[in-house]
């Protein structure tokens, strides 16, 4: 049986995306275990909360050693909402700047709209030959956030943690306000969502399938 662990290391909603994937057949554990972690055929890493929060929280717990480590073995990482966030370069967030976990080129700051946070539901432009969002062109996620990136640059091994080699990177974009921001990432082993897929129903579940059908 495939297994998936999602990463507990304090934020997000671990609940909803551990039953999310248990629907699916998977044997998944929520656990901040280093080696269960790593040695899983897939990691979510999910994250709500403040971004500077959320990257103290993970290092409390090796949580970027595990992902960076998994990464380099070709292992598949998923990250949800902030836990798509840590995965780029830097975050600012209410006034703290905080440096991310440097895999995706770019910065995390405030969304430009009227109302914040961006909550409810949304559609997601898709790029061609995603896998996330492969059969999904314009379906509509779960979206709660204040804060996104703008831009996401391919970084090479000598400004990222992670060799990700002529990998290609494919992004997925949202717009809400004034603001477009990148919704879904994928570059490699590396997969992550700025929306909700756990509570974004068939959508939502679909999109786990295709990132389960890679493990």
């Amino acid at each position: 049986m495939t297994s998936v662990v999602v990463f507990d290391y304090g934020f997000g909603n671990v609940r909803s995306m551990v039953r999310a994937l248990a629907n699916l057949d998977l044997d998944v554990t929520l656990t901040s275990d280093y080696r269960q972690s790593l040695e899983a055929d897939g990691l979510v890493v999910p994250g709500v909360g403040a971004f500077a929060a959320c990257m103290e929280g993970l290092h409390k717990v090796r949580g970027d050693r595990v992902v960076t480590d998994r990464l380099r073995l070709g292992r598949p990482v998923l990250g949800v909402c902030v836990g798509e966030q840590v995965m780029f370069q830097h975050g600012s967030e209410h006034g703290v700047p905080a440096a991310g976990l440097g895999l995706i080129g770019g910065t995390v700051g405030p969304l430009d709209a009227d109302v914040v946070p961006h909550m409810g539901w949304d559609t997601v432009e898709a790029p061609e030959n995603s896998t996330l969002l492969d059969g999904l062109d314009g379906a509509r996620f779960y979206f709660v956030h204040s804060y996104a990136a703008a831009e996401a640059t391919p970084l090479g091994p000598d400004a990222a943690p992670v060799d990700f080699g002529d990998a290609p990177q494919h992004v997925g974009w949202c717009t809400y306000g004034r603001s477009r921001f990148v919704a879904s990432y994928e570059r490699g082993p590396l997969f992550a969502t700025q929306f909700h897929p756990e509570k974004s129903a068939e959508a939502g579940a679909r999109l786990l399938r295709n990132w389960v059908g890679i493990l």
